[in-house]
């Protein structure tokens, strides 16, 4: 009689975890469907800072200059005289109207004003200039 007494505090004693388990999974599924991942290029920037930066839009259309001079679009290099069209196809595919330029700062200024430009004449509304504090 008494063996069944051990045995039956055993059983009473142990903690069922699979509801925390359950939760668990849950918050993680949760977290990985809000959160937003921004895709950057791979290269390598020095970013110019600017007193009066603001985060930007996660959502806008990363067009990156590098240090050579080179335009990227998506990761994808891109020629000057192509920079239009490739955008005008980007924003008609449905992406933000949004543009942020992300540059080196060691980039002249020439190139800076070519690609802003080419952008709005791809119909941008909003095209920006990305400084260190601009991290997103």
């Amino acid at each position: 009689m008494r063996r069944r007494s051990l045995s039956q505090a055993a059983d009473e004693s142990q903690v069922d975890i699979s509801p925390l388990i359950d939760m668990v999974f849950i918050l993680l599924i949760f977290f990985m469907v809000t959160t937003t991942f921004v895709k950057d290029a791979k290269l390598e920037l020095e970013r110019p800072s600017a007193q009066s930066a603001t985060r930007a839009s996660t959502k806008s259309l990363r067009v990156h200059i590098d240090r050579f001079s080179d335009i990227y679009v998506d990761g994808e290099m891109v020629r000057p005289w192509m920079l239009q069209s490739r955008v005008r196809d980007a924003l008609r595919s449905g992406a933000s109207s949004e543009i942020l330029v992300v540059t080196d700062r060691r980039v002249p200024s020439e190139r800076l004003i070519e690609v802003v430009d080419q952008c709005r004449l791809a119909g941008a509304k909003d095209v920006g200039v990305a400084t260190v504090e601009e991290a997103g």
